[in-house]
């Protein structure tokens, strides 16, 4: 009797199945890295412009402007930081002074209380939406174009939308 060296036609067929079923299984994970990577560059970019208005709050409290509407804030600019309530005021111009942000990376647009944060290239949905401050106190709001299932907007849109 003869020993048997190598696998069988039956044994490479039902490997390549085998492997052909966590390709599908497992590739939609891996598809939308694009998106959730657009995601995570969106929520720093919140951040950042989180971190900037704590510190402009900071200089408003300190030069009694924070509870002005309008106020204006020394932030070393080559002009003073419009201000509403404290917190930076929902205009492109006045954002930009506020945050070091790459207009050639970033489309931010907006007059009027709302400015709309987009990176350049990025799908229409794919953006976060800064309001201004409402009152005394109130802190600025985060919003994207996004809805959930039931038509209420998001903070920040999903790898989806991205």
């Amino acid at each position: 009797m003869q020993k048997q060296q190598g696998f069988t036609l039956i044994e490479l067929v039902v490997v390549i199945i085998i492997l052909g079923i966590l390709a599908v299984t497992a590739a939609p994970k891996f598809i939308n890295l694009q998106g959730d990577a657009r995601v995570s560059t969106l929520q720093g970019a919140k951040a950042a412009i989180q971190s900037a208005n704590s510190l402009v709050y900071s200089k408003a409290a300190l030069a009694g402007e924070e509870k002005k509407d309008p106020g204006s804030v020394d932030i070393g600019a080559s002009s003073n930081l419009a201000t509403v309530f404290g917190y930076a005021q929902g205009d492109a111009t006045e954002l930009l002074k506020a945050i070091d942000m790459s207009t050639d990376d970033w489309n931010i647009t907006g007059t009027g209380g709302s400015v709309t944060i987009q990176q350049v290239g990025a799908p229409d949905g794919c953006n976060i939406i800064y309001t201004e401050s409402q009152s005394d106190g109130a802190l600025p709001i985060f919003t994207s174009d996004a809805e959930d299932s039931d038509g209420n907007s998001l903070t920040m849109p999903t790898a989806s939308e991205c």
